[in-house]
């Protein structure tokens, strides 16, 4: 009988990383019978979790990260998969003293493409960064995309929408890190105006303000304003079921693409080269062309450095969303 061989993912840093991780996962499981994928992250992000077949058991850091490292060793690991390679999860290779493999975040190569805009990043998206960290285990990209498992419970019912949204409509998700990575709340409203379609927009709470005013703007028959009234797998219920995706730097794009939606993405601060554009589904890239300045940050801003913001105030809206052509838009 072959011994099972338990492996120790880790990547704490947010929604969109933990799902551009479940690659690895499906791979490690479904090419190492013997595997035993285990996965450690933040507490906040269990929901995400729970539901994937591939993870055996989870660790969750909800108190001091040295909390967390004892827990971690009373368990038996032979090798730490290290996703997200920061002092952090370099902490944690380190006391638990077994073989590790660490993804390449390329942070000189990013530094000098924000510091100097020295573009040297290489062409390649993060999950193929990821999916090379695991190579040395004789483990390949199936080249499936991304993973996300929705639990029953959380499926939304076509009724709980709004008559006008229940047969067809486009998801926004207006959330984001920073203001750097959003469209400021006019632009917004003249994207909506744009897109002329059934909208459901999609965020946390702390987005229902910003879905209130484009509500206003545009009229409750058009917009369905769902941030905050939705948890997160019950958001990606939604984003499945759209017949396209619009949405900022953020999470929600990436549990988009794991569903293979038609992904219309905007970009500030941030640009696609740094390796985060939708995985594997088609999409379609707004921006500002031939500003300097871009990008800024790799990590989330308050504010513009510049304080001229003209990566977000000045995208052209120049583009048609051919998969409406054919379909009822507004009245």
């Amino acid at each position: 009988m072959t011994r099972a061989v338990k492996i120790l993912v880790l990547q704490f840093a947010s929604i969109g990383d933990v799902v551009l991780t479940t690659p690895v996962l499906r791979c490690l499981k479904q090419q190492m019978p013997n595997a035993l994928v285990c996965y450690c992250t933040k507490g906040v992000y269990q929901p995400i979790i729970d539901a994937n077949p591939y993870i055996t058991k989870a660790y969750y850091q909800d108190g001091s990260v040295y909390q967390l490292i004892r827990q971690l060793q009373a368990e038996s690991f032979d090798y730490v998969i290290d996703l997200q390679n920061t002092f952090t999860t370099g902490l944690i290779k380190a006391v638990l003293g077994v073989r590790s493999y660490s993804v390449d975040r390329q942070h000189l190569r990013q530094w000098a493409y924000i510091r100097w805009k020295l573009n040297a990043m290489t062409d390649q998206h993060i999950v193929d960064r990821f999916m090379a960290t695991v190579a040395p285990l004789g483990v390949e990209n199936d080249g499936r995309g991304l993973d996300y498992f929705i639990p029953y419970r959380d499926e939304v019912e076509t009724d709980w929408l709004p008559e006008t949204h229940q047969q067809n409509f486009v998801a926004y998700a207006i959330g984001g890190q920073s203001l750097t990575r959003r469209l400021p709340v006019l632009r917004m409203i003249e994207l909506c105006l744009k897109i002329n379609y059934p909208i459901v927009l999609l965020g946390d709470k702390d987005d229902r303000k910003t879905g209130d005013e484009i509500v206003r703007a545009v009229g409750e028959r058009h917009i369905y304003n769902a941030c905050g009234h939705y948890n997160i797998n019950q958001s990606a219920s939604l984003l499945r079921r759209a017949r396209v995706v619009f949405s900022h730097d953020t999470g929600l794009m990436h549990i988009a693409a794991a569903f293979h939606r038609k992904i219309y993405s905007i970009w500030g601060s941030t640009t696609p080269q740094f390796g985060f554009y939708p995985y594997k589904t088609p999409h379609v890239r707004l921006e500002t062309p031939g500003l300097g300045c871009r990008p800024c940050s790799v990590t989330p801003t308050g504010s513009c450095p510049m304080n001229h913001f003209k990566c977000m105030n000045n995208l052209p809206f120049d583009f048609e969303v051919k998969e409406l052509r054919t379909k009822k838009k507004f009245d």
